[in-house]
């Protein structure tokens, strides 16, 4: 490489001092700008289980002014009253009382996606609650870093 001398006499380029400040800066940029960005990321995935909730508990509510009972409601892949087709960040678990009028969905983090230690649940009376990431929202969905519903 061939270095072009300055009129007065200097070398063009970047010295070391000036290409290690560049450096430190960028790192420190992108200190700051990745934990954000892991937070944006997994509110995304958040949205997930508190959408699929909402709409099984619209289901739920259907099913229950067709047949008068949750027992017979079930959750499954395919074809069943509340279908977890195209869900990726959360598993759900769906449980009758024995009264059959009252039932809890749960979505539980999957721990592959980066989502361990998130779940989220609802009743039938809408009751919501949630576990982000160790913090525990009693009585809403926790949907920000930090316990913001």
């Amino acid at each position: 490489m061939k270095f072009q001398k300055m009129p007065s006499g200097r070398i063009k380029g970047f010295t070391l001092i000036e290409v290690m400040i560049v450096v430190a800066i960028i790192g420190i940029l992108a200190a700051v700008a990745m934990p954000a960005y892991t937070d944006y990321v997994k509110r995304g995935k958040i949205q997930e289980a508190t959408s699929t909730l909402a709409d099984f508990r619209i289901k739920m509510e259907q099913y229950f002014q067709d047949n008068r009972t949750y027992a017979t409601a079930t959750i499954a892949a395919t074809g069943a009253t509340l279908n977890t087709s195209g869900t990726k960040y959360f598993t759900y678990a769906f449980t009758v009382a024995p009264a059959a009028a009252v039932y809890q969905i749960t979505a539980t983090g999957v721990a592959a996606q980066g989502m361990s230690g998130y779940s989220y649940t609802i009743d039938q009376s809408n009751a919501k609650t949630s576990n982000a990431d160790g913090t525990v929202g009693a009585d809403c969905w926790l949907t920000k870093h930090g316990g913001s519903c």
